[in-house]
């Protein structure tokens, strides 16, 4: 028993080493931080800079530390010292305990100012406005399909692309009462109830289920309402004290939803981008084809492609517009060389952005 509690000192004693040159590695982190803030005297968050070096300290990982624990750490640190230099304001499409939050947070870290705001519209107008520096949308989820109205935004905004964040959906039944039993009604946001339609026709089939207008508000609702449960995620069942009656409901386990990061500029090449445009095809036969060959012929691949009517944009009712990703920067010399034979086949084409790959 004396020779465990020995070897608990001696490990205690580790740590506490190991904590003590944690937090001299950590202010000297700073020290150098601050220093390129004096020189650069600007702006001095740069996407691509931090993509680089959370992926590198990823790759480097030795464990037993899991790698997403390693970026989320070293996602901290890295926001803590950029905020001694420039704290950023961030607009994002809320309320607070929404996906959105969580999708900034994970992309940012927690060091900045957050702003919800009620649309995606008031998002883009923040951005745009200067009235905050970087702006977080939903774009795209794994099972419901694109966000039409941040997609159509982006064809008409001055923002760039410049970051993008894939967050795992995970969704929970959220309540104040201890069990399922008395519960009488059920709020969530209309994508989440077709997210858990299966899981929901399986075991509460018979309860009403009340549409809102985000799981943050759902979560708020259930708060009030002790006979109601809601579906959100974990922040929102924290931020309204609500208990988990069954967690991980959601029908596919890989539901995923993309977030684009918006600013009034885009990133640097770091290695591993993407680069986001939308693009419309000549009146012609074989337009649409045309669209496409310039990426076969330089050797660019596409990560996705997505027609939408041209609405507003002076098309006649049956005209389409196309977004289209594509793997590496524009900066590379294959994209380069793709979008400008691509410049001269489109109808209109308009770069949205070139971005770091999110991290997983």
């Amino acid at each position: 028993m004396a020779e465990k509690e020995d070897e608990l000192n001696r490990l205690r004693e580790g740590i506490d080493r190991a904590d003590d040159e944690m937090l001299r590695l950590l202010s000297e982190r700073a020290q150098f931080a601050h220093r390129i803030g004096e020189i650069k005297q600007g702006n001095i968050y740069r996407p691509e800079r931090e993509a680089q070096v959370l992926r590198r300290l990823v790759a480097a990982n030795p464990g037993p530390l899991p790698d997403a624990v390693v970026h989320k750490i070293f996602r901290e640190v890295m926001s803590a010292c950029l905020a001694l230099e420039q704290p950023l304001h961030i607009a994002y499409f809320g309320p607070a305990g929404t996906f959105t939050e969580s999708a900034a947070n994970k992309h940012f870290g927690s060091a900045p100012n957050f702003s919800p705001f009620g649309t995606i519209d008031e998002v883009f107008r923040a951005v745009e406005s200067g009235n905050a520096d970087y702006g977080v949308v939903p774009v795209e989820n794994s099972t419901e399909g694109a966000v039409s109205r941040s997609l159509d935004l982006l064809l008409t905004s001055p923002l760039k692309i410049c970051g993008e964040v894939m967050l795992r959906i995970q969704q929970h039944l959220l309540s104040k009462a201890e069990s399922l039993q008395g519960v009488k009604r059920l709020y969530s946001h209309a994508q989440s109830l077709a997210q858990c339609h299966e899981w929901l026709n399986r075991n509460m089939a018979n309860l009403p289920r009340v549409p809102v207008a985000s799981n943050a508000e759902a979560a708020r609702m259930a708060a009030e309402d002790p006979e109601s449960c809601a579906i959100a995620g974990e922040s929102a069942g924290t931020l309204y004290g609500l208990k988990q009656l069954a967690s991980n409901i959601e029908d596919d386990s890989n539901n995923t939803t993309r977030f684009l990061v918006l600013a009034r500029h885009d990133a640097g090449p770091s290695g591993r981008d993407k680069t986001s445009m939308v693009c419309s095809a000549q009146n012609k036969p074989g337009a649409v084809h045309d669209l496409l060959t310039p990426l076969a012929n330089h050797g660019v691949s596409m990560s996705k492609f997505e027609s939408r009517p041209a609405r507003g944009f002076g098309g006649s009712r049956w005209e389409y517009i196309f977004y289209i990703d594509v793997e590496g920067h524009r900066q590379d010399e294959k994209v380069a060389a793709a979008l400008d034979d691509l410049r001269g086949r489109a109808g209109f084409i308009k770069v949205l952005g070139s971005y770091p790959n999110a991290a997983p």
